[in-house]
C-alpha cells in the first residue's frame, strides 16, 4: 500500500481481526457513505497459537499482532495506540430480551432515552445468562448486542427518535462470551502496547458489510467460515434474530490434506487455497522430501467428505437458530468458504436451490475504497472491514462506553463522570460496599456464658483498569471497572468436639499430662462429639471420676492410695481441669516369724517456707512438693495459667522431694 505520512485524524479506526490462521489489520476512516482504507496488513501465525478461535498461546499470538501493527505503522508513519477487535464465539450464549420503559408522553424521545432502553435490555440479558453458572464457569461478558425491533406503545416501529409515547419497548438480542475468552483477547492487545477501543463478535462485524440494513427484512443466514470456527447470524423482519457458531471450519479441511498427502500444516493450507482457484495442478514436497504434482480435482475429492460434514453441521445449526426452518438464503464469507463447490453442498444440506447460497465478497465491498493499493477484494476482507465499521459506530454517540464487571455500559458523558456515577446508574445498593461480620454464636457451658463472634467481612474492592481505586475516581471512554462487592463474614460455628478441644481439659499424673474427656449434655440430652452447637444451647460438661479416668488409661492399681492435689481421695472422687493426681504405696501389716506383730512407720515433721511463709508438715516419713497443698492455701481448681514450682530457687516438679529448711515457691505463670 502507498505510504501515507499524513497524521491520522480523530476519525480513523484500526480494525484487528485475530483469526485462527492469521491476523489481519485494517486502518481507515469513513468518508460520506464510503470507508477509505489507509493501510492493510496480513500475517499468518507461525504456530498453532489459536485453535478454534480461542487464543492458546498468548505470547505467540502477541508476536503476530506486533508484526501486523509494525507493518501498518510503517505504511502510515504513525504509532497505533487503539484497536477494535472481534471475538469468534467459541462458547456463545445469546439472550433475546423484551424490555419496556415508561415515558412522559409530553417529552420528545431522544438518543438518551433510546440508549437507556437498550441498556436496560443488555442488563436484563446479562442477568439471564449469568444465572446458575457451573462452578468452573467464570461468568459471561457481553461482546455485542443488536436491537431487532422497537415498539411505540406496543406497536412495532422503525425508529423511536423524535416521537412521543407513554411507553417505549425494544427486543434486544445480546451475545455473550466466556470471560476467559475475553480476557485472552484483552491480554494480547495490551501486550502489543495498545488498548482495546471496542470489542464485538465476528458475525456482528461481518453483517455490517455483508447484509445491508435494507436486506435484513429477508430471512437470511450469514455464515463467516474462518479457520477455527464458523460463526452464524440470521436476519428477519428488519433485524438480527439470532447468533450462533460451530467449532469447525477451514482447519478441518487443511488437516484432511495433511493426513492424505503427508505434509505439514502450512503446506496443506497453501495446497487448499490453490485448489480453490482455477489452477489445474498443485506442486509441493511432503515431509519426507518427495516432490508431487497433483491435479486440483483430486485435491477437491480429498476435501469432499470433510466439506460435506462442515456443510451439514452449519445447515443444522442455521435451522436450529431459525426456529426449525431453513432460511430463504445463505451468504457465505470468510476464507474457509472458498473451497470448490462448498456453497453447492451447503445448499443441498439446507434444501435450497444452489443460487440461494452464495459467497459474498467483492460485490459487498463496493463502498470500500482501497485507494491505490492492489488488494484483491474478497470474502476474507469482510470481517476486518466490519470490525472497523462497528468500532466507528460505537464512537458516534454522546455516551461513553465503559465495562463494569465485564458488562459494557453506555452512560451519558458529562465530562466529570466517576465510578460512583456508574454504580448509581447500575443500581448497585450502597450496603453492598459495607463489610459485615458473620452472626455471633452464644451458648452456655456449665453455667458460664460463652460468646463466639462471627468472622469479619471482606471489604468491597474497586479496580479501575486493574488498579485499586475509590468510588470517586474519574473514568473515561473504554475504562474497565471491576467492583467486587463486600462479603459478609462467615457465621460463627462450633462443634462439641471443637469446644472440648479449645477448653484443653487435662490432669497431671506421675509428671505426665493426660487429656480429660468429659461427657457432653446439650439441653439435658447426651450428645456425641460431632454435635453442632446452636444459639442459646445449654451445655453441661460432666468430667470423669478418678476411677473411670484410671481405668480408661490402665492406671488403676489396688496396691496404691491416690491423692488429688495432695488430698486423699477414693476412686469415686470427681476430677477437675489441671488436677494433680499422685499415688503412694499402701501401708499394710508386716508379719515376721512366729511372734509376728503389727508395726507402724513412725511419722516425722519438718519445717519449710512456701513463698516466704513458714509451714509445718507432719505425719509422713518423707515429703514431696505436692504435700504442701494440704496446708498451704493455693487453689489448683481455678487455673490461671501454668503452675511453676521451685525448691531452693531451682525448678522442681510436683514429685520433687523436700527436706527440713527448704525454701519453696509456687505461683501461676
Amino acid at each position: 500500500m502507498t505510504k501515507n505520512n499524513n497524521k491520522l485524524n480523530d476519525n480513523y479506526v484500526f480494525g484487528l481481526d485475530i483469526g485462527t490462521r492469521s491476523v489481519v489489520g485494517v486502518v481507515g476512516y469513513r468518508s460520506g457513505f464510503n470507508f477509505k482504507v489507509m493501510a492493510y496488513a496480513m500475517v499468518e501465525h507461525d504456530t498453532r497459537a489459536m485453535i478454534d478461535g480461542q487464543i492458546h498461546d498468548i505470547g505467540k499470538a502477541t508476536e503476530t499482532i506486533l508484526q501486523v501493527k509494525k507493518n501498518l505503522e510503517k505504511q502510515l508513519g504513525v504509532t497505533l495506540h487503539k484497536a477494535c477487535i472481534a471475538a469468534a464465539g467459541r462458547v456463545l450464549k445469546t439472550a433475546l430480551i423484551h424490555v419496556n420503559q415508561e415515558m412522559d408522553p409530553t417529552i420528545i424521545i431522544d438518543d438518551h432515552h433510546i440508549n437507556t432502553l437498550e441498556l436496560l435490555g443488555m442488563e436484563k440479558a446479562h442477568q439471564q445468562v449469568n444465572t446458575n453458572l457451573d462452578e468452573e464457569e467464570m461468568g459471561y461478558h457481553c461482546v455485542g448486542y443488536t436491537v431487532s425491533k422497537y415498539y411505540l406503545n406496543d406497536y412495532e416501529i422503525t425508529s423511536l427518535k423524535d416521537h412521543k409515547s407513554k411507553k417505549i419497548s425494544a427486543d434486544v438480542l445480546a451475545t455473550f462470551l466466556p470471560q476467559e475468552v475475553v480476557e485472552s483477547l484483552y491480554s494480547v492487545v495490551k501486550n502489543a502496547d495498545m488498548e482495546v477501543y471496542s470489542l464485538t463478535l465476528e458475525p456482528i462485524a461481518a453483517i455490517h458489510v455483508a447484509i445491508p440494513e435494507e436486506y435484513r427484512l429477508l430471512n437470511i443466514a450469514l455464515v463467516d467460515i474462518g479457520a477455527g470456527t464458523s460463526d452464524i447470524a440470521i436476519t428477519k423482519d428488519g433485524g438480527i434474530i439470532a447468533y450462533g457458531m460451530i467449532p469447525m471450519a477451514g482447519d478441518e479441511m487443511t488437516e484432511a490434506i495433511v493426513h492424505h498427502y503427508l505434509v505439514d500444516f502450512n503446506t496443506a493450507e497453501k495446497i487448499k487455497i490453490k485448489a480453490s482457484t482455477k489452477a489445474k495442478t498443485v506442486s509441493f514436497k511432503d515431509v519426507i522430501g518427495m516432490k508431487h504434482t497433483v491435479d486440483t480435482n483430486e485435491i477437491n475429492q480429498v476435501l469432499e467428505d470433510v466439506s460435506k460434514q462442515l456443510a451439514v453441521k452449519i445447515a443444522e445449526r442455521i435451522i436450529e437458530l431459525n426456529n426449525g426452518k431453513s432460511t430463504n438464503a445463505v451468504f457465505v464469507v470468510g476464507g474457509g468458504g472458498q473451497v470448490k463447490d462448498f456453497t453447492k453442498v451447503l445448499s443441498q444440506s439446507m434444501g435450497l436451490s444452489p443460487e440461494r447460497v452464495a459467497i459474498r465478497g467483492k460485490e459487498v465491498l463496493d463502498s470500500v475504497d482501497f485507494g491505490e493499493s492492489k488488494i484483491k477484494k474478497g470474502p476474507e476482507l469482510i470481517t476486518p472491514i466490519g470490525i472497523c465499521l462497528t468500532g466507528l459506530e460505537n464512537n458516534k454517540h454522546d455516551f461513553i462506553q465503559v465495562f463494569l464487571n465485564d458488562e459494557p455500559i453506555k452512560i451519558y458523558d458529562n465530562n466529570r463522570l466517576t465510578i460512583m456515577d456508574v454504580v448509581a446508574y447500575k443500581g448497585i445498593e450502597p450496603k453492598k460496599f459495607i463489610a459485615k461480620k458473620g452472626r455471633t454464636l452464644e451458648f452456655e457451658v456449665n453455667q458460664n456464658q460463652r460468646r463466639i463472634p462471627g468472622e469479619p467481612g471482606i471489604p468491597a474492592k474497586i479496580l479501575l483498569n486493574n488498579e485499586e481505586v475509590s468510588l470517586t475516581s474519574k473514568i473515561k471512554m473504554h475504562d474497565y471497572i471491576t467492583v467486587i462487592e463486600a462479603k459478609i463474614g462467615k457465621d460463627a460455628t462450633l462443634s462439641t468436639y471443637q469446644l472440648v478441644k479449645a477448653l484443653d481439659l487435662k490432669v497431671y499424673f506421675e509428671e505426665k499430662v493426660y487429656p480429660l474427656v468429659p461427657e457432653i449434655y446439650v439441653n439435658e440430652t447426651w450428645m456425641t462429639m460431632n454435635h453442632d452447637i446452636k444459639n442459646n444451647d445449654v451445655i453441661k460438661l460432666k468430667l470423669p471420676s478418678l476411677v473411670s479416668f484410671l481405668r480408661k488409661h490402665d492406671l488403676d492399681d489396688f496396691q496404691y492410695d491416690y491423692f488429688i492435689n495432695g488430698q486423699p481421695s477414693d476412686e469415686r472422687s470427681g476430677l477437675a481441669d489441671l488436677d494433680l493426681i499422685t499415688k503412694r504405696e499402701k501401708i499394710s501389716p508386716n508379719n515376721k516369724g512366729n511372734g509376728s506383730k503389727e508395726f507402724e512407720i513412725s511419722g516425722k515433721h519438718i519445717y519449710v517456707s512456701v513463698n516466704e511463709t513458714p509451714i509445718k508438715l507432719e505425719g509422713k516419713s518423707t515429703y514431696i512438693f505436692v504435700d504442701i497443698f494440704e496446708v498451704y492455701p493455693f487453689d489448683l481448681s481455678k487455673p490461671q495459667g501454668n503452675v511453676v514450682c521451685k525448691i531452693n530457687n531451682a525448678p522442681a516438679s510436683y514429685m520433687g522431694e523436700i527436706h527440713d529448711g527448704d525454701h519453696l515457691e509456687v505461683y501461676w505463670e
